[in-house]
C-alpha cells in the first residue's frame, strides 16, 4: 500500500461519535472490526444475486473483494465503497441466458459475455466523464434529481425483505424483531458496540431466533449441519465467458443504471462526509466498469457500489478507504471456503429480511438528506415534480421495454428523473 496511506485517529474517536474521513483511519483492530461489518452488509445482497441467476456465490464473493481491492487502486484510494454483486443485471441475465433455476445456469457463458460487454461500456463512459469532466452530469442531474434516485434505491428494493423474506407469519414477527433489536442497539449502545450496530442486530436476532425455534418449536429451526459438513478451503465453480451478439445487445445497456447508482453513490458520500469527490466519478466509473469486466471474466456477477455499504456509512460516521481494503481482501479470502458459504446460509432468511429492512431504509433516507443538505426548494413546482414522479416510477417498478430490452425500476427512475429535469428543469420558477 506504499501508494496510499492514511492518517490514524485514535480509537476514542469511536466513544465520542467522531467522524473518521476517507483519507483517515482508526488503528487497525478496530478498521479490521469495521470491515467485517462490512461484509456482512454486502452479503446478503451479493450473495443473492448469483443464486437468482444460477450464479456460484463464492465465485461472486471474491469477485466482489477484487473488484473492490480494483475500484480502490483505480480511485487512489479516494472513494470509500464496496462493489457487489449488482442487482441490475438479473432481469437482462435471466433474459439472455434462458435461466429458469433453481441452481446452476447451463448458459452462464453468454450471460458473462453481455456482462464484459456491460463492463466495457461503463469503462468507456469514465473515460468520457474522465476527459470532459463532470459538467454535463451535473446539469443533467441537479440534487433533486440525484437526491430522488439514491432514495429510489432504496425504495425499489423495499419489497424484496417484506415480500420474499417472511414466507410465514412467524418470520415477518421475526423480521420485526431483527429491525428493533438494531434499533435498539443504534440508540442505547455507545461506542464500538454502537457503530457495529447492524452486525449486532443481526447476532441478537439469530439468537432470539435460535431460542424460539430449534428451543421452542415455533418456527423452521436454524439448520447448522451444513457448516459442519462444508469443507474449509475449496476452489469456487469458475466459468468462461461466451460472447454472443444478441445477449451483449441485451445485457449492455444496464451500464447506464450502473452509472447512475454509483453517481448517486458518489453524492450520497459526499453529502455525508462534505469532502466533495466530484472530481473522482470518472476514475470511480472506470474502476466500477474493470472490475465487472474482471467479475464477468470468471464467473461472476456484474458489480456496483454498494447502497447497503453507504448505509453502513450513514450509521457508522466511519468512511476510511482503509475499511474497505480489508473488507475486500477477506472477501477473496472467503470466497475460497466453502465452510464460509455454509455459515450464511445458515443465517435465518427472517433474520436477514429485518436486517435489509434497516438497510434499504437508511439508503431512501440518505437521498432525502441530500434534498435537505442542498436546500432543495419544494415550493418549486420543477423540484416537486421531478421528486414525486422519480419516487413513485422506481417504488412501483414502471417498467418500459424496447423491444427485447426491459429498462424497470431504478432504470426508468434515473432516465425519468433526468428526462423530466431537462424537460422542465430549464424553465424559471
Amino acid at each position: 500500500m506504499g501508494m496510499f496511506t492514511w492518517t490514524e485517529k485514535p480509537s476514542a474517536t469511536l466513544d465520542s461519535g467522531g467522524v473518521v474521513g476517507p483519507d483517515e483511519r482508526l488503528p487497525w483492530p478496530q478498521t479490521t472490526v469495521m470491515g467485517v461489518q462490512h461484509l456482512i452488509a454486502m452479503f446478503g445482497a451479493t450473495v443473492l444475486a448469483p443464486i437468482l441467476m444460477g450464479f456460484d456465490p463464492n465465485v461472486a464473493i471474491l469477485m466482489s473483494g477484487i473488484g473492490t481491492l480494483i475500484f480502490f487502486v483505480m480511485t487512489g484510494g479516494k472513494v470509500p465503497s464496496y462493489l457487489g454483486s449488482s442487482f441490475a443485471f438479473i432481469g437482462v441475465v435471466i433474459a439472455a441466458s434462458g435461466y429458469a433455476g433453481p441452481g446452476p445456469n447451463a448458459n452462464i457463458g453468454v450471460a458473462l459475455g453481455g456482462i464484459i460487454a456491460c463492463g466495457i461500456v461503463y469503462t468507456l463512459i469514465g473515460a468520457l466523464v474522465q476527459a470532459i469532466g463532470t459538467g454535463w452530469i451535473e446539469r443533467l442531474m441537479p440534487p433533486v434529481v440525484t437526491g430522488s434516485v439514491v432514495a429510489v434505491i432504496g425504495l425499489n428494493l423495499a419489497h424484496i425483505p417484506i415480500k420474499n423474506m417472511a414466507p410465514t407469519n412467524f418470520d415477518a414477527w421475526m423480521q420485526g424483531i431483527t429491525f428493533v433489536s438494531v434499533a435498539l442497539v443504534a440508540v442505547f449502545t455507545r461506542g464500538m458496540v454502537q457503530r457495529l450496530l447492524i452486525l449486532m442486530g443481526l447476532v441478537v436476532a439469530s439468537v432470539i431466533y435460535a431460542v424460539l425455534t430449534n428451543g421452542l418449536g415455533m418456527g423452521k429451526p436454524m439448520d447448522l449441519s451444513g457448516i459442519a459438513s462444508a469443507a474449509w478451503f475449496g476452489m469456487p465453480n469458475f466459468s468462461a465467458p461466451v460472447f454472443e451478439v444478441n445477449a451483449m445487445l441485451l445485457i449492455a445497456p444496464v451500464a447506464v443504471i450502473l452509472v447512475a447508482e454509483n453517481l448517486g453513490h458518489i453524492k450520497a458520500v459526499t453529502a455525508m462526509t462534505g469532502k466533495n469527490l466530484d472530481r473522482y466519478l470518472g476514475r470511480a466509473f472506470m474502476g466500477d466498469g474493470v472490475a465487472t469486466i474482471v467479475a464477468g471474466s470468471a464467473g461472476g456477477t456484474g458489480v456496483t457500489t454498494y447502497a447497503e455499504n453507504i448505509g453502513v456509512m450513514a450509521a457508522t460516521k466511519i468512511y476510511s478507504t482503509a475499511i474497505f481494503v480489508v473488507a475486500g481482501a477477506m472477501a477473496i479470502l472467503l470466497g475460497f471456503s466453502p465452510k464460509f458459504g455454509a455459515l450464511i446460509q445458515a443465517i435465518p432468511l427472517a433474520v436477514m429480511g429485518g436486517v435489509s429492512i434497516v438497510v434499504f431504509g437508511l439508503i431512501a433516507v440518505a437521498g432525502a438528506k441530500i434534498w435537505v443538505d442542498n436546500k432543495v426548494d419544494f415550493s418549486d413546482n420543477r423540484n416537486l415534480l421531478v421528486a414525486a414522479i422519480t419516487l413513485v416510477l422506481g417504488t412501483g417498478e414502471y417498467t418500459l421495454k424496447f423491444g427485447e430490452f426491459a429498462l424497470g425500476g431504478i432504470g426508468t427512475a434515473t432516465f425519468g428523473a433526468i428526462g423530466l429535469w431537462a424537460l422542465i428543469g430549464r424553465k424559471r420558477a
